[in-house]
């Protein structure tokens, strides 16, 4: 279930590391959750230069937004966190001050997959979704 969306200016890093940058969130999402790799999904949108602006003033910066189930304990939220901007900035070479991640959670009963609306999270890393 959980869906990363990261968006970047045309010739950022992120653009050109894409896969890795995939594999890297998806290791941190499952390591951390106990989900399986199949259930998450990584998506990039290159955002021309002049498209992307914070505090009215256009940005360079890459961003992600992620959607993930309601239910993971702030804890869990920081180190998801944080496991993703490490794993984006070595991949990248970006720093962690210049990216921004957003992290939206959603109750299961919103989320349709694979045939089926998933269960709600649970903190435990043996669950078998997230």
């Amino acid at each position: 279930m959980p869906v990363y969306e990261f968006v970047a200016p045309t010739g950022a890093a992120t653009l050109d590391h894409q896969a890795e940058i995939a594999r890297a969130v998806t290791k941190v999402h499952c390591e951390i959750t106990g989900a399986p790799a199949h259930y998450v999904h990584c998506s990039f949108t290159e955002a021309p230069r002049g498209s992307m602006f914070v505090s009215g003033e256009e940005t360079t910066s890459p961003r992600m937004m992620g959607l993930i189930r309601c239910g993971r304990s702030k804890e869990l939220r920081g180190r998801l966190l944080h496991g993703i901007a490490d794993a984006w900035s070595q991949i990248t070479g970006d720093s962690k001050a210049d990216l921004a991640i957003f992290l939206y959670e959603v109750p299961g009963a919103n989320c349709f997959e694979y045939g089926s609306i998933m269960p709600e999270a649970s903190e435990d890393a043996r669950a078998l979704t997230s």
